[in-house]
C-alpha cells in the first residue's frame, strides 16, 4: 500500500503554520530577531508588496514566500523575508532569487529587510547561504540567514515545547515515511499526542493538527485507524480537541486550501500576461519603452493595466496613457 503522492505536500502547510504562529515561529527559527521585536504590536503579513517585488524580481519557482512588518523594541519598523524551500534537489539559482526578493524590496520600500531561508529539502550537502560577484572593482556579496530542517537532532525536537519543533518534527517524518504507510501511522499516532501533553491551547493544537494530517497524509484504511485511535486518546484525557466535526471541517479546509491556490497560481498568471500584452501594445504603439515605464506596468494591478489598454489607442504620445 504506497502514501498518496500529492504535488503541493508541503506548500500550503507550512504556509498557513506560519502566519498562525509567527511569533512561535521567530523564536524557534531566528532568536535573535524573535527577541528584538515589540510584540506588544501585531505583525501584519504585506501580501499585496511581496506579490509586486516576486513579479519584478521574477522570483520563479519559489515555494513559501511571506513579507512580514514588524516593529523593534526600538520603536523603528523592519521588513522580515521569509523564504521556505521545501523542493527535494539543489537549486543552482536559488541564493539568485532571495538577493532579487532582498533588493527589490529595498529598492520599491526602503525599508530594510532581513531574510530567512527555510531549506526543508533532503539533501544534506545543500546549503546555500550567499550570493555575489566580482569584476573590474565591482562586488556586490549578500548572505541571508538560512535553517536545515535535517539539522535537528529528533530526540531535541521531541523535548521542545515550542510548537515550531512539532512541526519540523512532522515535515521529517513525513519525508522519510514517504513509502511507508505502515509506520507513517504510527509515527503520525505519537506526534499527534505530543500535542496535548504539550500544554498547548485548543487553538494552537487545531492549528498543528492540520500541519500533521498534511503532511503525513494516510491511505483511507489507514486513516481510520488513525482518528479511533485519537478519538480513545482524547476521551481518556477529556480533551476533545479535533475529533468529531473538527474532522470534517479539516477535510473541507484542505480542499479550500487547495482551491484557493491554484485560484492564486491563476489570478497571478493572469496579471502577469496582462503586462506582458500592454508592454507589447505600448512598444509598437510609440516605440522603446523606457524601464521607469517597464517597472510602473510590472507592478501594476489589474485595473491599472486594464485602464492603459484602453488608453493606449486614443494617447499621442507614452506619457499620455499614464495621465
Amino acid at each position: 500500500m504506497a502514501v498518496e503522492n500529492r504535488t503541493t505536500e508541503y506548500d500550503s502547510p507550512w504556509k498557513e503554520i506560519l502566519r498562525n504562529d509567527f511569533r512561535a515561529f521567530l523564536a524557534f527559527f531566528l532568536p535573535e530577531a524573535h527577541a528584538g521585536i515589540d510584540w506588544r504590536r501585531a505583525p501584519e503579513f504585506l501580501d499585496k508588496e511581496l506579490n509586486r517585488i516576486t513579479r519584478q524580481a521574477k522570483a520563479g519557482n519559489r515555494r513559501v514566500d511571506l513579507l512580514v512588518k514588524v516593529w523593534l523594541l526600538d520603536g523603528a519598523e523592519l521588513w522580515v523575508l521569509i523564504h521556505v524551500e521545501v523542493q527535494g534537489n539543489r537549486d543552482p539559482d536559488f541564493p539568485q532569487r532571495m538577493y532579487a526578493c532582498q533588493y527589490r524590496a529595498f529598492d520599491l520600500h526602503e525599508k530594510p529587510v532581513v531574510s530567512l531561508a527555510i531549506l526543508a529539502d533532503e539533501e544534506g550537502g545543500w546549503r546555500p547561504d550567499a550570493f555575489g560577484y566580482r569584476m573590474w572593482g565591482t562586488e556586490v556579496h549578500y548572505r541571508f540567514n538560512t535553517v536545515k530542517l535535517l539539522d535537528y537532532p529528533v530526540d531535541e525536537l521531541e523535548r521542545s515545547d515550542n510548537p515550531f519543533a512539532i512541526v519540523t518534527l512532522a515535515h521529517l517524518t513525513g519525508k522519510e515515511t514517504r513509502n511507508h504507510p505502515e509506520e507513517r501511522l504510527q509515527q503520525k499516532k505519537r506526534i499527534a499526542c505530543m500535542l496535548y501533553e504539550r500544554g498547548f491551547d485548543r487553538q494552537r493544537v487545531l492549528n498543528l493538527f492540520r500541519f500533521i494530517d498534511w503532511v503525513l497524509h494516510l491511505p483511507a484504511v489507514l486513516e481510520d485507524r488513525f482518528w479511533e485511535t485519537l478519538c480513545h486518546y482524547e476521551e481518556r484525557r477529556k480533551m476533545q480537541y479535533v475529533t468529531s466535526v473538527e474532522r470534517i471541517g479539516m477535510r473541507k479546509g484542505e480542499r479550500i486550501g487547495r482551491l484557493e491556490g491554484r485560484v492564486e497560481g491563476r489570478v497571478e498568471g493572469r496579471l502577469e500576461g496582462k503586462a506582458e500584452m500592454l508592454l507589447k501594445q505600448l512598444q509598437v504603439r510609440f516605440g522603446s519603452v523606457p524601464d521607469p515605464v517597464r517597472e510602473r506596468v510590472s507592478s501594476a494591478e489589474i485595473e491599472e493595466l486594464d485602464a492603459w489598454a484602453v488608453k493606449i489607442f486614443q494617447a499621442d504620445s507614452l506619457q499620455t496613457v499614464f495621465q
